[in-house]
């Protein structure tokens, strides 16, 4: 049997007042998730071990199986296999965002979701003024960049700036945890406070402001760490050959160090505007070839960082009708039967912005297997679903139990 994971990141949530009471999953018209959840089984996942920080980095790893204790070296490290940088022994990646400072605010994490041609630039001009043989820059998608800093110490308190929307920045600058990251931390504000003079002015910013959009005018660096050791999904659960499509590229660098192919899918945003028909029929190319295929979509993450509920519902409809409906009506019809799971990686409330550790939804259909009772699909219909709550890699397992 094949299988699938449909991720929606960020998709489970509170209820809203605005909504009736209801969380967006649940507002949401979702037909094909529901008959999923019918026709399959279903349960509650902790992504979030305790003692780690709710990121994307965390929760997507703990879904596919991870000992988080054995593996997590931050998001930088991910991001950099992604974009084809090797680490060497004793440098350390970190993530680099692009954000907006409106005078000492955090305006937002994203730059107003920068394109990714204007971040280009910036990125290869703060590479030009800042780089150096200790320093590098490498550029990704929209906001989401790589520093790499050789001899870094990555034993650093650090705040992802999601988290902070519309607080000051400079009470939320890098720490030192011991007094050996002492002068990594100073490099690394050093670096924040020089990107903004560098910033402020360039005419990347200048445009942007002129068209009325936050301008990129500071890095944000964090989650640092060096390459981690990952055993492929092939070496620990038996996948044959798989594959990852995502906009984002922490989910392909996941995708790299768990031995999975990335499939490139032209037009994905990592937003509600992103190309959803593209990444169903890659998925479904995918398939064919693979036993195991992991389609991630951002865009309901996104939506509940900006703390908008109806772009929310739209995101989630949209994951339904121009995804799950076209994997399934497809698949259903092939000789050989396809397993689908459908899951978030973890909340993102609208309500605080921001990731949390609740335990999210999942279901997990297989052709001609016994369901449970469960008929819709949401946050609390689960709680009565065939599997509680599971932990570690209890959910990787039975999806690949045949």
């Amino acid at each position: 049997m094949k299988s699938i994971i449909i991720l929606g990141d960020g998709m489970a949530d509170e209820p809203v007042e605005s909504l009736g009471g209801k969380t967006p999953l649940q507002f949401a018209h979702t037909p094909y998730m529901d008959k999923l959840a019918e026709l399959g089984v279903t349960g509650r996942l902790q992504t979030v071990p305790e003692g780690f920080h709710p990121g994307s980095e965390v929760a997507n790893l703990a879904v596919l199986g991870y000992d988080l204790s054995k593996v997590y070296e931050g998001r930088g490290v991910l991001e950099a296999a992604s974009i084809g940088v090797t680490l060497q022994p004793g440098e350390m990646a970190m993530r680099c965002n692009l954000i907006c400072i409106e005078g000492d605010i955090i305006k937002n994490h994203s730059s107003g979701h920068i394109s990714t041609e204007e971040a280009d630039e910036l990125i290869r001009f703060l590479n030009e003024n800042l780089g150096s043989e200790k320093v590098k820059f490498y550029a990704g998608v929209s906001y989401r960049h790589l520093l790499v800093i050789k001899g870094g110490d990555k034993r650093l308190s650090c705040t992802p700036p999601h988290d902070v929307p519309l607080k000051p920045f400079r009470p939320l600058m890098i720490q030192p945890e011991v007094p050996e990251a002492a002068e990594t931390a100073a490099l690394l504000n050093d670096l924040i406070l020089k990107s903004q003079d560098l910033l402020k002015d360039h005419p990347v910013n200048r445009k942007r402001i002129a068209a009325g959009k936050d301008p990129a005018n500071s890095i944000w660096p964090w989650s640092p760490g060096y390459r981690p050791a990952m055993q492929t999904l092939q070496q620990m659960y038996g996948f044959k050959k798989g594959a990852v499509i995502s906009a984002v590229d922490l989910i392909r660098g996941i995708g790299v160090y768990a031995g999975l192919e990335v499939i490139q899918v032209e037009g994905i945003t990592g937003l509600y505007d992103t190309n959803y028909e593209g990444k169903a029929q890659a998925a479904l190319e995918a398939l064919k070839t693979n036993d195991f295929v992991y389609l991630h979509v951002e865009a309901s993450d996104e939506a509940g960082h900006e703390g908008d509920v109806q772009l929310k519902v739209k995101t989630i409809e949209y994951l339904d009708s121009r995804i799950v409906r076209t994997i399934y009506e497809t698949t259903k019809n092939w000789d050989e039967p396809v397993a689908i799971a459908i899951l978030p990686d973890h909340p993102t409330p609208c309500s605080i912005r921001t990731h949390t550790s609740d335990p999210v939804p999942f279901l997990i259909y297989k052709p001609k297997e016994k369901a449970d009772f469960v008929t819709i699909y949401d946050e609390f219909s689960v709680k009565s679903g065939k599997f509680g709550i599971l932990q570690n890699n209890e959910f990787i397992q039975e999806l690949a139990s045949v």
